[in-house]
């Protein structure tokens, strides 16, 4: 069953005006199943709402895993906006850190390169500074114009036409995924549908084996992971695992080069009078 829809315009705004309008198509009423989670919800963010206003704004820590894992950040992110939108946490699991919550001043810092840097030689994009030795450059922590650079390199895979000539193989996949989901036991999302689905789709637009594209998700993770302080060689553990991963790649990618080497001197070969 389709539910009805309602349409409603959001309108961005900069210090220099108007920078887009953007049409919102949303449901006009809940479906059961989101109005179900939704009635689930409620108490805990009740909960959270009246938590975060009784907590000294000094001491709010938007930085705690837990509030994204049941959804109840919400509250939290909201008082900041209203009271402190430039926010200074002095202490948290990742130390000390500034928490930006408002459009302008989140638009103000990520197109402010020279001030505000991605860069991972400059601490990178994350909460938490690995140790200098091992902070490596990866495309998502690079500032203009080497970020631009390697941008140019992958966006035609993830152009809309190539996109569209994927489209067939999209939905098989996600029918296949989806039919074989269990009925009438629980089962985890997360793995089974989200983690999949992504996977699969990964492999396909890399190249990668098939077979092995749950290392994907596994480097992912690995590259993401925060040694904690009770694994003192952690950072090298986790150092070690993702020099496995480029292994793997150069292998991977030293092998494509032959064989489109190979594909192309048959080809010559085949066609020489």
């Amino acid at each position: 069953m389709t539910d009805a829809v309602s349409t409603e315009a959001m309108v961005l705004v900069s210090d220099r005006g108007v920078v887009r309008t953007l049409t919102l198509n949303r449901p006009a009423t809940l479906n059961s199943f989101t109005a179900a989670m939704h009635e689930q919800l409620l108490p805990a963010l009740d909960a959270a709402r009246a938590q975060a206003y009784a907590t000294p704004i000094e001491r709010i820590d938007v930085s705690d895993v837990a509030r994204f894992q049941d959804d109840t950040i919400w509250p939290w992110f909201e008082r900041l906006r209203r009271e402190d939108p430039v926010h200074w946490c002095a202490d948290s699991a990742f130390g000390s850190y500034w928490s930006v919550t408002k459009f302008n001043d989140i638009m103000a810092v990520d197109t402010n390169h020279e001030v505000f840097s991605s860069d991972s030689g400059r601490g990178g994009i994350a909460i938490f500074d690995a140790p200098v030795q091992m902070r490596r450059p990866m495309f998502i922590s690079m500032d203009p114009p080497r970020h631009d650079e390697q941008r140019k390199a992958v966006s035609p895979i993830v152009a809309p036409g190539n996109l569209a000539n994927l489209e067939p193989l999209i939905r098989s996949r996600v029918r296949k995924i989806l039919d074989e989901l269990p009925v009438g036991e629980e089962f985890d999302w997360v793995q089974r549908v989200s983690i999949e689905l992504t996977t699969q789709m990964l492999a396909t637009l890399f190249d990668f084996p098939f077979e092995d594209r749950r290392l994907l998700t596994y480097w992912s993770d690995v590259a993401t992971n925060i040694p904690p302080p009770s694994q003192p060689d952690g950072w090298e553990r986790r150092d070690a695992e993702l020099r496995k991963c480029l292994e793997y790649f150069t292998r991977a990618s030293a092998s494509a080069r032959a064989t489109r080497s190979s594909c192309g001197t048959s080809r010559a070969t085949a066609t020489r009078p």
